[in-house]
């Protein structure tokens, strides 16, 4: 390691609200570009490929493989990593940091892999640090979650575009992928107009859900406990529920590619649908899971309900099993975590298909509300929980949920 790699500055680190939008930023197939390569094709220079400079004309793929290059990246790669930290100020060392948050490879000192818009986008996030808005860890952490949802967002928007070609064009994949470098420049603007959107919108949502509306939720949990509970401690009170479909395994073992994949997006768009609607968050799905909170007891109640109903009326899915804990959670890195969403994760495996399950202290805190009868069942012994008292949640008066 060099001398310029062991320096670290106090607050030089670097994402950056410019590189956090690029629709190619934070995906990984960043595709260095060595500096003896004369005219590098995108595909050309990452680090272990052929580097040899290409003969004859270029492709007509690769003509529109580098023109949308250029414009996802701010222009063309001409800069290597040291040039772009140096440019921003910081050390080498504290640069990486950034690009590994972001979910960048590894570039060597040779390879021209950068553009002035990464530059551009260091120079943002280190401006923050030194400016004492962010601390050099909060930095890195934001540019993380950046890196790791973009990463997910691009991956699952060109799936869904690949197989809506594959399906209105009537081409095979591997043609709809190829196709595909030639149909995005018309959706550039757009995507990334409306993500910038949805994350004001869902920034301004978190902020109220998160912060002003933290403490109520606290002192709405405080009946029926005693302080000193395991998740006493932890910051939010939340309605945990996990929805799991039965026998998944078996019927997708059953099931074709194409087959699998409508049962997965049908799957995963109800949850959705049924979690917003409800006023809840869909926090991840996970195979045949899905992982959803919701701030009041009784709005998880409905949205539990909802899944288990809607899933047993479609003629496509199988039924799910539902289970629903009120108590208090820690959030981190975009996940939840402690007591209580174990405890709702065990309950789930104890409901029988179709139903609903919560425990003693969430069916207390629902009691008095006239849209849910709990009827008690026979108490089990639960791993990491001792002996619990599982209470079946079903729908009293009112219509629940109204999906449109």
């Amino acid at each position: 390691m060099t001398d310029e790699d062991q320096q670290e500055r106090v607050g030089s680190i670097a994402p950056a609200a410019t590189a956090a939008l690029d629709p190619a930023a934070g995906t990984g197939d960043v595709n260095a570009v060595p500096a003896a390569t004369p005219e590098p094709g995108p595909a050309d220079g990452a680090p272990g490929t052929d580097r040899h400079p290409p003969t004859g004309a270029m492709s007509a793929e690769r003509l529109a493989m580098k023109a949308l290059e250029a414009r996802l990246l701010g222009g063309e790669r001409k800069l290597r990593r040291r040039e772009v930290a140096a440019g921003a100020g910081v050390s080498l060392l504290s640069a990486r940091k950034l690009w590994r948050a972001l979910g960048f490879p590894n570039f060597g000192d040779e390879d021209v892999a950068f553009t002035e818009r990464d530059q551009a986008a260091l120079s943002t996030i280190v401006d923050l640090v030194r400016a004492g808005k962010l601390t050099e860890e909060a930095a890195i952490s934001v540019t993380r979650s950046i890196g790791q949802m973009t990463d997910r967002m691009v991956v699952w928007q060109i799936e869904a575009l690949v197989e809506d070609m594959v399906h209105e064009q009537g081409v095979t994949d591997a043609v709809a992928r190829k196709r595909l470098v030639n149909e995005l420049p018309a959706l550039v603007d757009a995507l990334e107009e409306v993500l910038v959107y949805s994350w004001r919108r869902q920034l301004n949502a978190g902020v109220q859900r998160l912060a002003v509306r933290a403490e109520a939720g606290l002192q709405a949990s405080e009946e029926g406990r005693e302080g000193d509970e395991d998740d006493a401690p932890l910051p939010l009170a939340r309605a945990v529920g996990f929805a799991d479909l039965v026998s998944y395994t078996s019927l997708s073992r059953r099931m074709n590619e194409k087959t699998l994949a409508r049962l997965v997006q049908r799957f995963e768009n109800k949850c959705a649908e049924i979690i917003s609607v409800g006023g809840g968050r869909l926090v991840k799905t996970v195979g045949d899971e899905v992982l959803y909170i919701a701030e009041t007891p009784a709005a998880g109640a409905e949205i539990s309900l909802a899944l288990a109903e809607a899933f047993t009326e479609d003629e496509i899915l199988p039924e799910a099993r539902v289970a629903m804990v009120w108590g208090r959670i820690l959030s981190r890195l975009g996940d939840i975590y402690g007591p209580t969403v174990n405890l709702a994760a065990r309950l789930t495996t104890l409901a029988d298909p179709g139903t609903v399950l919560v425990d003693s202290m969430t069916a207390s805190a629902l009691e008095h509300d006239e849209r849910f009868v709990m009827i008690p069942q026979e108490p089990q012994n639960v791993r990491g929980f001792g002996e619990i008292n599982p209470v079946r949640l079903t729908r009293g008066r009112g219509r629940g949920l109204i999906l449109d």
